[in-house]
């Protein structure tokens, strides 16, 4: 498949929250409706020529942060909330079949039964070869989010952009649900965002992509919007060496 010319990332880790997949925030389980209008994006963009990785977290099924304030053993509840991501990664593989996008899942735990153990080159290899890469079970290690995974993930395979598609439109000045007068950013450094702590994403996550001169694209994920980005359109905030 020729790529659009017009692409300005050819490579991308994409990043959805499991509550994505639940069709509302803070939802659990997997709606049927939400699943296949997600996929439908995913195979939208990838009919450009986008390379796409995922990494999509599991908070609609298990987060271990909440379970580990309430007493259980961090590292049992982060093992516990990585498995969660496997399930949501295998129910987006089947999604994105359903749509005739041609897909693999890649685990950092090993679950042989279900989808193949994570290999850089591996990986790489079959984002060459025109599929769709779906990484579960985070980085395999407890202490690390999903956010986290997905920058080291977008390292690793050489993508051009870290994509995260969230609830909100981008990255506030201040929180926009408690102050009236927030202003969203179109550009903010990476020095800036763990200066002032805006959220939105794991802080280990955007000194991994600093360190590396990555770029981070936060963005509302809503319908068009991961093609838009992709085609380097003015969407969300970037997050990038210089404001």
């Amino acid at each position: 498949m020729e790529p659009d010319p017009k692409l300005k990332y050819r490579r991308v880790i994409i990043k959805l929250s499991g509550e994505v997949l639940s069709g509302k925030e803070g939802g659990h389980g997997i709606d049927t409706a939400t699943l296949k209008a997600t996929a439908s994006e995913l195979a939208e963009v990838h009919a450009t020529g986008v390379q796409l990785g995922v990494v999509v977290g599991g908070g609609n099924i298990f987060r271990g942060l909440r379970a580990a304030s309430e007493g259980m053993d961090r590292a049992q509840s982060d093992y516990m909330g990585m498995l969660a991501t496997v399930i949501n990664s295998l129910a987006l593989q089947d999604a994105l079949e359903r749509c005739g996008v041609p897909t693999r899942v890649m685990t950092a735990l090993e679950v042989k039964q279900v989808a193949e153990p994570y290999i850089r080159r591996r990986a790489i290899r079959h984002l060459d070869r025109g599929n769709v890469v779906v990484f579960g079970a985070g980085t395999g290690n407890p202490y690390f989010s999903t956010d986290t995974a997905a920058a080291l993930r977008a390292m690793e395979i050489r993508a051009d952009g870290l994509l995260k598609a969230t609830k909100v439109d981008g990255i506030y000045d201040r929180d926009p649900r408690r102050h009236a007068e927030a202003k969203m950013l179109e550009r903010v450094s990476y020095d800036r965002f763990l200066a002032d702590h805006l959220g939105v994403m794991d802080s280990t996550a955007v000194t991994l992509c600093r360190e590396n001169g990555l770029p981070i694209r936060v963005f509302k994920m809503t319908p068009g919007n991961i093609r838009r980005v992709c085609l380097g359109e003015n969407v969300g905030t970037t997050v990038s060496l210089s404001n």
